[in-house]
């Protein structure tokens, strides 16, 4: 019999992870919700129909498809055509409606334009949600990099206002600042700005092509940007401009002012530079002096998805070796893609398990996260099992988090329990104390032990 395992790329949590995930969840919650944002949930499937084509070609291949099963089908032929197709596509992408008419979300952004769509009728616009659900790619597993993991999204539909843009760079720098990370960086750009850059280059008609290119240079560096530049029909002349924009340094107006001057002739470009300065005033006057985190113009980053049409946003952490933490950006016409044209909106999204590896590496956690219950009553079984378990319900009935060890087993294995699970209190209730009402607490941390009433119990626990 082989050993149990589960699909690479995927991951179990133990309680003490949970517990550190629902840490972060319930922090970008609180603060979602400062800023007036709805939950949303969408299913884990959907229509192939809906997903493909909206993440350009190389998010398309990323897709987890579900093959038909079959079960569906009533007619003995149609099962034999579903079979048929199977034998003949196995070893070929898989397109075939008969074969995959569903697949795994890739992100939450897609659906969710697809749910503003159906439900377009029933919502107030501006519509601000916020979705935190497990999605899906069938990328190469690596550091940071996995094939099942949890986005944490917000969005604004409906408004084309740029106070938006400044509002979630707000949510981003907020975040951060409660969770602790350090030396965080929110890179922002425009991809008016990317395709102004196209122009000068004087192929406005590669703007995805070096769009993609330049979105891979934090990992194969300039050189290898250079190589898929030229691979994908850029002339030198074009590269060589790419390469006096990218290398652009100072201030955020130090690089928007010489952008000015090199996109003078692009109608598009000077375009971008405006929201970008208009997006970085407005989150001066909103932003909190106190947050540590920057926001940085870098004219190199792309954000290689082909519904982002104005900012666009990028978070690194650059304590700690990873990939982005978060990213995002306007999108002018996504439910345009279901019928639903001139409904403008941006959001971001938070890499929930990348920042998980970062405040894990970096010790980030809360200490006090490690347990659950954080009492443990004895058993000594007869009488005082009796006398514990009415102590246990007073706890409780006082908001206190506590459990019992279930057997009366040997003092000495309650004790390695307690131990072991991180528990700070353990309160023995023996024969002595029931006889007097009252329980011995003795503190794990410490190895101090006191004699006390149960209400003094409650008062010195709660």
């Amino acid at each position: 019999m082989s050993k149990p395992a589960i699909p690479q790329g995927t991951r179990d949590f133990s309680p003490a992870e949970v517990r550190k995930r629902q840490y972060i969840f319930n922090t970008l919650r609180n603060i979602f919700e400062l800023y007036g944002f709805q939950p949303l949930e969408t299913p884990a499937m959907e229509n192939l129909t809906t997903l493909t084509g909206k993440y350009g070609e190389e998010g398309d291949r990323l897709i987890f498809k579900i093959l038909n099963n079959g079960l569906h089908e009533k007619k003995d032929a149609d099962k034999e055509k579903l079979n048929t197709e199977w034998a003949r596509l196995l070893d070929k992408p898989v397109s075939s409606p008969v074969v995959t008419e569903r697949a795994l979300r890739y992100d939450l952004t897609i659906p969710f334009a697809r749910y503003v769509v159906m439900h377009q009728n029933e919502l107030a616009f501006p519509f601000r949600r916020y979705q935190m659900q497990p999605v899906w790619r069938a990328d190469r597993p690596q550091k940071g990099r996995y094939r099942e993991f949890w986005q944490c999204d917000a969005d604004v539909v409906g408004s084309t206002s740029l106070i938006n843009e400044a509002e979630l760079l707000c949510i981003y720098q907020s975040a951060f600042q409660q969770l602790g990370l350090p030396q965080v960086a929110i890179k922002i750009n425009s991809r008016k700005l990317l395709a102004g850059l196209a122009e000068i280059c004087g192929s406005p008609e590669l703007m995805m092509d070096i769009t993609i290119a330049l979105d891979k240079l934090d990992k194969i560096g300039w050189d290898g940007v250079v190589k898929e530049l030229q691979q994908r029909g850029i002339a030198e002349k074009g590269i060589a401009q790419i390469e006096k924009v990218i290398n652009i340094a100072g201030t955020n107006e130090e690089k928007l002012n010489a952008l000015s001057t090199i996109m003078a002739n692009s109608a598009t470009g000077l375009e971008g530079i405006k929201e970008l300065r208009q997006t970085l005033a407005y989150h001066k006057q909103i932003r909190n002096s106190d947050w540590q985190s920057v926001i940085e113009v870098d004219i190199s980053l792309a954000r290689g998805l082909n519904y982002y049409t104005g900012v666009i946003v990028e978070v690194v952490c650059r304590a700690v070796q990873m990939g982005s933490i978060g990213g995002g950006g306007r999108y002018d016409d996504l439910t345009g893609l279901f019928g639903l044209k001139n409904l403008s909106g941006v959001g971001v999204s938070f890499g929930i398990d990348r920042i998980y590896d970062v405040m894990e590496e970096l010790n980030l956690f809360p200490q006090t996260l490690a347990t659950g219950a954080n009492i443990m009553i004895a058993n000594f079984g007869g009488d005082n099992e009796a006398y514990a378990l009415q102590i246990l319900q007073k706890l409780r009935a006082n908001g206190i988090a506590a459990e019992i060890y279930p057997e009366a087993a040997k003092f000495d294995k309650q004790m390695k329990y307690a131990n072991k699970r991180g528990i700070n209190y353990v309160l023995l209730p023996g024969d002595d104390e029931r006889a007097q009402n009252k329980v011995s607490i003795k503190n794990f941390n410490t190895g101090e032990q006191q004699s006390v009433t149960i209400a003094e119990a409650i008062s010195l626990l709660g």
